[in-house]
């Protein structure tokens, strides 16, 4: 018994060292092709994020534009008017102004994402300038 588990592990051992002559790289083109695949799928992410962005950013844009339109609407123009204002026009101002102020946060926010994934982008394609990059459908 013991025999035939010597004999069987020496099979195994010599089969893989056949198996290890046999051995064969790839071809460059498919290693290139291969490359040039993950590169494209790393800027195809980035330019989605980026259109993503951009798009809040506009959207989020005119969106503040119109609050700031209403609020000036509610705030009269009397020079005296914050004192006879009355306490319904007040809470819409201060809805407004809180509205106003996080849409003017997120858009600072949005254009600070927007610098990164562009220099992102430039350094992608700096590194990789063989790289196409990637056209997406909008």
């Amino acid at each position: 018994m013991f025999q035939l588990f010597l004999r069987a592990r020496a099979y195994n051992l010599l089969n893989l060292r056949r198996d290890e002559e046999r051995f064969k790289a790839r071809s460059a083109e498919r290693d290139a092709e291969t490359d040039r695949t993950r590169i494209g799928s790393v800027m195809a992410a980035i330019d989605a994020a980026l259109k993503e962005a951009e798009r809040e950013q506009a959207g989020l844009t005119r969106r503040v534009d119109d609050a700031l339109a209403r609020a000036s609407v509610t705030f009269g123009n009397g020079t005296d008017e914050y004192l006879e204002r009355e306490p319904l026009d007040n809470y819409h101002q201060d809805l407004f102004a809180a509205d106003i102020s996080n849409g003017q946060r997120r858009l600072k926010e949005l254009a600070s994402t927007i610098a990164h994934l562009k220099f992102v982008k430039t350094a992608m394609l700096t590194r990789f300038p063989d790289s196409n990059p990637p056209q997406l459908n909008s």
